[in-house]
């Protein structure tokens, strides 16, 4: 597959990294030469200099004959005249644009996008798609990572296993055994900085990073397995009320029950913004680093902080006053991936990466097959893909312990028809049944074979 990756930053080459490492053709745009000197020396990719929204800019770069350009520029306008060229002019059929205004996001003016008005296939806001990670980040506490599948009936869980977890040192074949009733399966492990998918013989130690497939209605059973709690968080504060604080406040308004939401807000225009947008939300305009006003917040009784301001140091530094104060948790938005390596001595308990968040909603436009959703795995390491098993694809009607799966991938659960079950050797998978499958990113290209639809299909 040709793409044209218009953008060099974070998410543009995090995206170029990804399909270079599955020999796609891709070729890099972007007006700061160091940024596409970055790209072309350390991914296997093209690059082009110039404004991507420029015809002859695009021509260069092979826009002619490319499948796909995914313009993830600065800016939402120039993204989305990115695509507006190469419909025009270049006839290119997938084209993808990360749009950060809400104006534009606004389902009443969805029209816009209509091939006859802005030909944008796919629109992707970073914003909403954090705010959708902060609000996971909430609802499972005691976990490092956590997004839903199957319509929300399983969720990938990441668990940190301490040296009190109940199930250290027992042989996950064992663990099947013992909890026979129990719809969860650990399907990755990162053990000292490297992460793999784990042999039913292998065994889980102190320091660990499991990767645990489980169905919703036994995720509390499963966390008591793991040596954690399925605590219910009521008393939140926000640091921060941009986009994406407000967003996370609504829909923690909207979600009702005792959940009891304070924001704080540097900006006196975005507090007054935010206070007039919120009904049940208390918002303060001050600084979320003086210290009065995060007790004036209550941050001393707080379950949770988040701090979602657009500056990371910021949201470090204020994760660990919070914390100091006596919040219970504290999660942080960071940016910079490098500055991760801080979390555990600054003592905050978990962080949102806006890069991972827009790269998964990406990729998911990008896989072959039917597919359903792609979630991104650490800093690229692997990925979660949902898809529907079509009736040519090589693994359907056959027993799992048939299919040629790569070493480096899992099925963590299936779904057929209402019913959401953890797969074993004896499970047969049909035609129509979807599937969650872990993946190391360098058998990413084996998944999608298993998954991808024949010519006859057609």
């Amino acid at each position: 597959m040709k793409v044209i990756i218009c953008g060099a930053g974070q998410v543009g080459w995090q995206i170029a990294r990804h399909l270079s490492r599955e020999n796609n053709d891709v070729t890099v745009i972007d007006n700061n030469p160091d940024l596409v000197t970055r790209a072309t020396d350390t991914l296997d990719v093209q690059g082009v200099t110039g404004f991507a929204s420029y015809p002859d800019v695009l021509e260069r770069a092979g826009a002619f004959d490319a499948d796909m350009v995914i313009a993830a520029t600065f800016s939402d306008e120039v993204n989305m005249v990115v695509c507006q060229v190469a419909h025009s002019i270049f006839g290119v059929t997938r084209k993808i644009a990360r749009l950060r205004a809400q104006s534009y996001l606004t389902a009443l003016y969805s029209d816009l996008y209509r091939s006859e008005h802005l030909p944008v296939d796919v629109v992707i806001s970073p914003e909403r798609e954090v705010a959708k990670a902060a609000l996971r980040r909430l609802r499972s506490p005691t976990t490092f990572d956590s997004e839903s599948f199957l319509g929300g009936d399983a969720r990938l869980l990441g668990i940190s296993l301490d040296e009190d977890c109940p199930v250290l040192h027992t042989p996950l074949r064992q663990l099947s055994e013992l909890f026979s009733t129990l719809r969860a399966l650990v399907v990755g492990v990162r053990r000292e900085g490297s992460l793999f998918v784990p042999s039913p013989g292998d065994q889980l130690f102190e320091g660990d990073q499991a990767y645990l497939f489980v169905h919703t209605k036994d995720i509390d059973r499963a966390l008591e397995i793991f040596g954690k709690s399925a605590t219910q968080q009521e008393r939140i504060v926000i640091l921060g009320g941009g986009n994406v604080g407000l967003a996370v406040a609504k829909e923690l308004e909207k979600s009702g029950g005792r959940i009891r939401t304070r924001m704080v807000e540097f900006s006196r225009k975005n507090a007054e913004k935010a206070a007039d947008a919120l009904q049940r939300t208390i918002v303060l305009h001050g600084d979320g680093l003086d210290i009065e006003i995060l007790r004036e917040a209550g941050v001393d009784r707080a379950d949770a902080v988040l701090c979602v301001t657009d500056d990371d140091k910021t949201n470090l530094l204020a994760g660990v006053r919070a914390k100091a104060a006596g919040a219970g948790m504290a999660i942080s938005l960071i940016n910079d991936p490098t500055m991760s390596e801080l979390l555990k001595p600054l003592g905050i308990d978990a962080y949102i990466n806006p890069r991972a968040t827009t790269v998964s909603s990406i990729l998911r436009h990008i896989r072959h097959g039917r597919v359903n959703g792609v979630y991104s795995i650490g800093d690229g390491e692997g990925e979660v893909i949902e898809a529907q098993v079509l009736s040519t694809s090589p693994m359907a009607g056959k027993l799992l312990r048939d299919i040629e799966i790569p070493e480096g991938a899992i099925i963590g659960m299936v779904r057929r028809g209402k019913d959401v079950v953890r797969p074993t050797g004896s499970t047969r998978i049909e035609e129509g049944d979807t599937v969650a499958i872990f993946a190391l990113v360098s058998d990413v290209p084996a998944v999608e074979a298993l998954l991808r639809v024949s010519v006859d299909f057609f």
